[in-house]
């Protein structure tokens, strides 16, 4: 991994404390704080509206707009792991377990 992309990699750690931080926050003044409130479901719906507008944009072309809703994306996925009282540690953790595996390995595994 190149210095430019652990770099920009810090900027996924710092919205991953902020989320962290904001979801305890009055809902008056944290967009976060005000999601978080409303659940789980709530949360993973919202997730889901932004995967179909990653969808699609990439199925449009428009790589402008895929760069925009996957920043989008990955904002309210760490928001529902916040809501769901699952650190993003953990979601590493398993990466990190499948990391070297095949992803037909890893399918076949589950079944």
């Amino acid at each position: 991994m190149t210095t430019a992309t652990s770099h920009k990699l810090d900027v996924l750690a710092r919205l991953i404390g902020t989320v962290h931080e904001r979801r305890l926050a009055s809902a008056d003044s944290s967009y976060t704080a005000q999601l978080v409130a409303k659940g789980v479901p709530a949360c993973a719906k919202k997730l889901g509206e932004e995967a179909v507008e990653v969808v699609i944009a990439a199925a449009s072309g428009d790589r402008g707009a895929v760069v925009s809703e996957t920043a989008d994306l990955l904002y309210h996925l760490t928001v529902l792991l916040e809501a769901a009282d699952v650190p993003v540690a953990e979601v590493m953790t398993e990466l990190e377990r499948r990391e070297g595996t095949s992803g037909i390995v890893e399918k076949a595994r589950r079944s």
